[in-house]
C-alpha cells in the first residue's frame, strides 16, 4: 500500500484559491481587463491569469501591488474566508 504524499508547498491550498477567486472578483467589478490590470502593476496578462487560477502564488508585496491597482482593501480580500481551527 502507498503513503499518501504531502502536500507540496508549490501546490495552491484553499487560502491561495480563495485570493484568486477575490482578485478576478474584484477585478471584473471594477471593469478591468487582465491586460489592464497586468500593465498597473508591471506583470504580463499571463501572469495575471495564473494568479487568478491560483496556478501561481501571489506574495504580499504583489498583493498589495494589485490591491492599490484595483482600489481595494487587502483586509476585504480574506473577507469570506473561515479559518481553520489548529
Amino acid at each position: 500500500m502507498k503513503k499518501a504524499k504531502p502536500a507540496s508547498p508549490r501546490n495552491a491550498n484553499s487560502i491561495d484559491v480563495h485570493i484568486a477567486g477575490q482578485i478576478r472578483r474584484i477585478r471584473l467589478e471594477r471593469n478591468m481587463s487582465q491586460d489592464e490590470l497586468g500593465e498597473a502593476i508591471v506583470v504580463s496578462f499571463q501572469q495575471i491569469q495564473k494568479y487568478e487560477r491560483a496556478a501561481n502564488r501571489v506574495s504580499a508585496g504583489r498583493l498589495y501591488e494589485i490591491c492599490v491597482a484595483l482600489d481595494f482593501s487587502i483586509s476585504q480580500i480574506f473577507e469570506g474566508m473561515t479559518p481553520k481551527p489548529r
